[in-house]
């Protein structure tokens, strides 16, 4: 059985002027992915990202640490949901069916709960078939190109290979839902709780794709006790 790792990024600079970029604490998260996986066996045969550079950082520091060189892919597929494009076209749609959201509007969207339950919205009405906005990436032209290129991953690796996809949140909730023959709408449910660094596992087999676990961050919690440090974080 072959099998797929989904590494979400470390932590991002969310407030700043340059969200795409790893923080400080991102890359420790990285550099300590890479150790976990290298102690645990788990010897990548390839590694693949999106072109964002918050990915390619976490993978270049995970893979840093492979007791041989790790071939490192870039597939834009894997890229993140635009977040910004669907607040900016979306939002006002949504802040018509939902004036409640008006106030976190209001208040500018620094925190970091406030901006997560106004992307619950945009995301979950995005995904909708009410949603019919041409300025934007569709959810089903998105979706598709995800599993797309897991598809194409698989057929061109083969059997009995290694895996690494260093992504992000949404990218992952989708492969996860798909992958487990969700819809849409049922996708957020993963998006919203992915960890920083955290690790799904997928086995496959041909094209067949079963989830083994989900957005695990154990080890993070391990590394931190040891060191006494807050090592676990959503962004």
């Amino acid at each position: 059985m072959a099998t797929v790792y989904l590494f979400r990024h470390g932590q991002a600079s969310f407030g700043s002027e340059d969200y795409d970029r790893l923080s400080p604490l991102g890359e420790r998260q990285a550099r300590l992915l890479g150790e976990y996986l290298r102690d645990s066996g788990i010897n990548l045969d390839a590694a693949f990202s999106g072109d964002l550079l918050r990915q390619r950082q976490t993978a270049e520091l995970a893979i840093a640490s492979q007791p041989r060189e790790v071939r490192h892919h870039i597939e834009p597929r894997f890229n993140e949901i635009d977040n910004e494009e669907q607040l900016k076209y979306l939002l006002p749609e949504v802040l018509q069916n939902d004036p409640g959201l008006q106030q976190l509007v209001d208040r500018g969207l620094g925190s970091s709960k406030d901006y997560q339950k106004v992307i619950d919205a945009v995301f979950n009405y995005w995904v909708s078939p009410r949603c019919n906005e041409p300025r934007i990436q569709s959810w089903a032209d998105y979706s598709g190109g995800v599993q797309a290129a897991l598809r194409e991953l698989m057929a061109s690796q083969g059997s009995g290979k290694t895996l690494g996809i260093f992504t992000s949140g949404g990218t992952i909730a989708t492969m996860v839902a798909h992958v487990l023959g969700l819809s849409g709408e049922q996708t957020y449910q993963f998006y919203e709780p992915i960890f920083n660094c955290s690790v799904t596992q997928i086995f496959y087999n041909g094209s067949k794709t079963s989830l083994s676990y989900f957005n695990d961050r154990s080890w993070l919690q391990l590394f931190g006790a040891r060191t006494a440090e807050n090592l676990v974080t959503y962004r």
